[in-house]
């Protein structure tokens, strides 16, 4: 989230609505629509929209030729659509990512235009503020001053307080296949206004177009669309923390908490229940709510296990038996192996045999870019050795590219050879501009760049 000091009564009406939804757990926000096209909102939402960047809708249209036609005058056109009611949704792009060590699985990506962008991130910073109030202190995903790391830590600390059996769960598309009906029965708890209500539904049951093998579009969703919501929209986290709420809250209502002797801990759709010998009934727990509430779990990657014998991954980091220097037990957290290959292809990449004829300092800038994103997210828990291991492979891969790139020819006549010592100079000269591990400070000691690193989390 940018800051909004350039925008002091945006700043100032989200204080004021989490301030009166705190004050008043049951009391239903109206008259919100006439904020939406405020100019001041939709010059906050399109600075967050331009920040975040990402690739265009299907319209086409990008950032560069929005600001070359003239932003001021975008926005104004955009501004007289929401107040004359003639604002329609345009359809959805979808885009398959692949699943990292999944080989032939994809993540479905939904890419709406940069217009849509622009009106999902005003609804949000009305919305965000009214809904935050309500929120668990166990949910961490996509809300403001938390991060991944402060879900990670939490574990561990429950681990270390005795909260050893474990629900390592995992939802089956979850944004995929939340309901519509309930997730507005959730909205509409607290947003009143019908113009804000309708926009919402318009976005969720936008029509999706998707280019299939062939280069044809496919269309899917639409008005008859039930479930799901587009997972790349800027609305999507905000209601998929609102949708998943009702699970946390119901844990508690039906007293399973103090039943199993169990923590909750979310981000996202990721989340594990941690248990004092009660792991197996808390599952079973858990599935009835979810199912009640339209979720399902991944049957297959959904398992219990008790920590101390078996380890489990959780935002990329493996939680289990550590030693000490002494010798000693004891549980705690580590990178996993899944995202330390991840970090090591993508060095295999970068220095490859077609990246020769790229200038050093390019490919010292990529390698330095990965590397501080990488070490950023995974510097918690135990990685001194592995800290050592990735620096010298690090090391290595640019020295087999520098050797590649001033390689010396071969004897002809005529033609001097680069004497030996010249070269290793050269290369030399390229491992000085790296960037090791080593070299990057600890989440805990520098909180911001425990916060810029949060993204690093793709390589999970």
């Amino acid at each position: 989230m940018i800051s909004l000091k350039r925008w002091p009564k945006v700043s100032e009406l989200r204080e004021k609505l989490n301030r009166k939804a705190k004050a008043e757990k049951t009391y239903r926000f109206y008259l919100l629509y006439d904020k939406v096209f405020r100019k001041d909102f939709l010059e906050a939402a399109y600075a967050q929209c331009r920040n975040n960047g990402g690739a265009p809708g299907i319209d086409s249209k990008t950032f560069a030729d929005i600001e070359e036609d003239g932003r001021e005058r975008y926005l104004a056109e955009l501004e007289e659509e929401l107040k004359d009611r003639r604002y329609e949704p345009q359809p959805v792009r979808r885009v398959l990512i692949p699943k990292p060590g999944q080989p032939g699985k994809y993540r479905p990506l939904g890419i709406p235009t940069i217009r849509d962008r622009i009106v999902q991130q005003a609804v949000k910073l009305l919305l965000e503020p009214i809904f935050e109030a309500d929120f668990t202190d166990n949910a961490y995903g996509y809300r403001a001053g938390m991060s991944a790391h402060d879900a990670i830590e939490d574990v561990a600390t429950n681990l270390r307080s005795g909260y050893t059996e474990v629900v390592d769960a995992d939802l089956s598309k979850y944004f995929d296949t939340i309901p519509h009906r309930e997730l507005m029965c959730s909205v509409e708890r607290r947003i009143a206004d019908p113009k804000v209500l309708w926009l919402i539904r318009r976005w969720l049951k936008v029509p999706v177009h998707e280019t299939n093998k062939n280069g044809k579009i496919v269309i899917t969703g639409g008005k008859h669309t039930k479930q799901g919501t587009p997972q790349g929209g800027v609305i999507s986290p905000l209601l998929a923390n609102i949708y998943f709420r009702r699970f946390l809250v119901a844990w508690t209502k039906f007293g399973y908490d103090r039943k199993f002797t169990s923590r909750i801990v979310n981000y996202a759709d990721d989340f594990v229940i941690l248990t004092r010998r009660r792991a197996q009934p808390a599952l079973q727990a858990a599935k009835k709510i979810l199912e009640s509430i339209g979720l399902t779990l991944n049957t297959t990657k959904t398992r219990t296990c008790e920590v101390w014998k078996e380890s489990f991954t959780f935002l990329g980091y493996t939680f289990g038996v550590q030693y000490s220097w002494g010798g000693r037990r004891y549980l705690g957290k580590t990178p996993a192996e899944k995202g330390v290959e991840k970090y090591r292809e993508t060095l295999r990449k970068l220095t490859a045999s077609d990246q020769t004829s790229k200038a050093p300092q390019t490919v010292a800038g990529n390698l330095n870019c990965v590397t501080r994103g990488y070490w950023n997210y995974f510097s918690l828990g135990t990685t001194v050795f592995l800290r050592h291991d990735l620096d010298e492979y690090l090391r290595e891969r640019m020295t087999i590219w520098a050797k590649r790139k001033y390689k010396r020819p071969r004897k002809r006549k005529g033609l001097k050879r680069s004497p030996a010592k010249v070269v290793w100079q050269r290369v030399e000269a390229v491992r000085a501009m790296l960037v090791y591990g080593r070299d990057i400070p600890r989440a805990h000691h520098s909180r911001e760049a425990l916060a810029r690193g949060a993204s690093a989390a793709c390589l999970a």
